[in-house]
């Protein structure tokens, strides 16, 4: 819910700052800077919580947290790419894959009720997805239209 919060608060606060500052809305810059700034805040958690990331990856893939430090870098690398217009679009696609790549971690995170932030087992379960699963289809789109969409 964090994120998603982010998300919107800075996406509004960039428009408005923009239509201040330009006169203009400028609408697919606040929702790159958005995704960009939300992906820094996400990124914080494969650093600050990365035993509990590794509990969430599938038992079969190797170098759990070397995976989870990649991942939370890339996350900065790739919103900061949002940011240039010759490199949106394919920060874009690459993005969209990376979100598409997450969701079975946040299956099996479900699926054995792990609380990533404290790395334990008592955390929503199934339930969870029912919010996740929208959410990362949520964030899939937005990506799309600030960024790919022409």
């Amino acid at each position: 819910m964090k994120p998603l919060l982010l998300l919107i608060i800075v996406f509004i606060i960039a428009s408005v700052v923009s239509k201040i500052a330009t006169g203009n809305w400028n609408l697919i810059f606040s929702g790159n800077l958005a995704m960009f700034v939300m992906l820094c805040f996400t990124a914080m958690g494969h650093f600050m919580f990365t035993k509990g990331m590794m509990m969430m990856m599938p038992g079969f893939i190797p170098f759990k947290k070397e995976l989870v430090y990649f991942t939370g870098f890339a996350e900065i690398f790739l919103g900061l790419a949002l940011l240039f217009p010759q490199f949106r679009y394919m920060s874009g696609i690459m993005l969209i894959v990376f979100f598409g790549l997450l969701l079975p971690a946040n299956i099996n995170a479900a699926i054995k009720h792990i609380n990533f932030e404290k790395a334990t087992y008592d955390g929503n379960g199934l339930q969870y997805l029912f919010f996740r699963v929208p959410l990362q289809l949520f964030f899939i789109g937005w990506v799309f239209f600030f960024s790919i969409k022409k």
